[in-house]
């Protein structure tokens, strides 16, 4: 087999040059496209149920909204796991699928079940919905946003509404969550020696609340040749709007307003933690989440040109520091595998054209370096493996060359030791293998 190969290789030089050319093109055009990131993302293939109940106690997490998910995702096909956490207004399912599973379809599974669990879980405890498709790894930049003279609740205000909302058009990025700061909220605070004089119940000023803060649409009129549309706005825009919802009328008539029966304000939804950084007291912070399968180094580049463009467009004062970039990591593994290699290629032909006396031998044996590499890409590339540490920084260049080696070995020593042979060289390399070795 090796003797027929290497026959049709010397009988058709042209055609193993082509073939090679062929290979170095699409090898390069698989290096550009390869996902590059610093490590492997080792995540099985898993769906996340989300469930927001703030307010609700673990227990009571557990018994209305976990327990009726849980049960609701038991018996989905290449299921593997189910596993949960309930903590203080929050529920997290999560429901591992077998190897290999679309991602696409087991979310696709696990929605259709979701209005199973919907009907299980009482009113006004919560709506579950999926997680982002994302993985272990997807936390590919960090960064915080900073203003002197700036709220905390102004931050937060900033990073949810301008910053976050234009990062997640960014190709790749998949969610964009906010840590810290103070979550802008409208509270109204009851007092409960009013309602008694008003004889108002606390049932009634949630129902006013529902019942005033939305438009509703009132067909048209047709006058002079002209449409108009009748409308009832009552959307709730401000605190003034919100302190003037009518919710019931006394004895006399007069109208009750919210603001008579207690405070209306702004103020942040409870929080059960903080996020702080080099001890300067709180930070707002943002996190950008990397779509599943993409590529971390390209996504994290087209993430910070978002940031910079962004940053000229936030009020005085205010700024974004990036203190994590993913594509800082990428490049040192880049640059590792790309000292690797070349040191690698490097030394092979120094301690070649030591031992062997032939500069052109060592050459071809360390041609067998990038070639290799190439043809690995390729095949990561059709196979959907990336390339990272692990699996380039860790490639054994003796293993490479071995064959190249022994062969390279074999044909220079007996071309040498028989140089004054009339034959040509060419006919010389099919003889030199099938001695196995040189004679001396």
């Amino acid at each position: 087999m090796i003797r027929r190969l290497i026959d049709f290789s010397l009988d058709n030089r042209l055609v193993v040059c082509i073939g090679w050319l062929l290979v170095v093109v699409l090898g390069l055009d698989s290096l550009k496209r390869l996902p590059i990131d610093a490590v492997p993302d080792v995540t099985n293939v898993q769906v996340q149920v989300l469930t927001n109940s703030p307010g609700l106690a673990p227990q009571e997490v557990e018994s209305f909204i976990t327990f009726p998910v849980e049960t609701a995702m038991s018996g989905l096909p290449s299921i593997e796991q189910i596993r949960s956490v309930s903590k203080f207004g929050l529920s997290v399912v999560t429901v591992v699928f077998e190897e290999g599973t679309d991602i696409y379809w087991a979310r696709q599974l696990v929605s259709e079940r979701l209005s199973a669990a919907r009907e299980s879980i009482p009113d006004g405890y919560g709506d579950p919905g999926l997680g982002p498709i994302s993985t272990g790894l997807g936390e590919i930049y960090q960064f915080e946003v900073r203003g002197e003279g700036h709220s905390a609740m102004e931050l937060r205000d900033i990073l949810d509404w301008t910053v976050a909302y234009q990062l997640r058009s960014v190709p790749g990025v998949v969610e964009v969550n906010s840590f810290g700061g103070e979550l802008r909220t409208y509270q109204v605070t009851l007092d409960p020696s009013k309602l008694r004089a008003y004889g108002i119940s606390v049932r009634r000023v949630f129902e006013a609340l529902e019942q005033n803060n939305r438009n509703v649409g009132g067909g048209y009129i047709v006058h002079a040749d002209e449409q108009y549309l009748v409308r009832g706005e009552g959307l709730v825009e401000s605190l003034a709007d919100l302190a003037k919802i009518v919710v019931a009328n006394d004895a006399r008539g007069t109208a009750v307003y919210l603001e008579n029966l207690g405070t209306v304000e702004l103020a942040p939804m409870i929080r059960q933690g903080a996020v702080t950084r080099d001890g300067r007291g709180e930070a707002v912070v943002g996190i950008v989440m990397m779509l599943m399968g993409a590529n971390s180094r390209t996504v994290a580049e087209a993430v910070h040109e978002k940031v910079q463009e962004i940053e000229k467009t936030l009020p005085e004062g205010v700024t974004i520091d990036t203190f994590y970039n993913r594509t800082d990591l990428v490049e040192r593994t880049i640059d590792t595998v790309a000292a690797n290699l070349i040191e690698g290629g490097v030394l092979v032909v120094v301690v070649l054209l030591l031992l062997l006396g032939s500069l052109r031998g060592g050459l071809i044996v360390a041609a067998a370096i990038p070639l290799s590499m190439l043809v690995a890409v390729t095949c990561m590339r059709w196979v959907g493996l990336s390339g990272n540490l692990m699996s380039l920084g860790a490639i054994d260049f003796g293993i490479i060359v071995d064959g190249a080696v022994v062969m390279v070995e074999s044909i220079v020593a007996y071309v040498f030791l028989h140089k004054d042979d009339p034959e040509p060289h060419l006919e010389k390399v099919p003889t030199a293998k099938s001695t196995g070795r040189a004679t001396w």
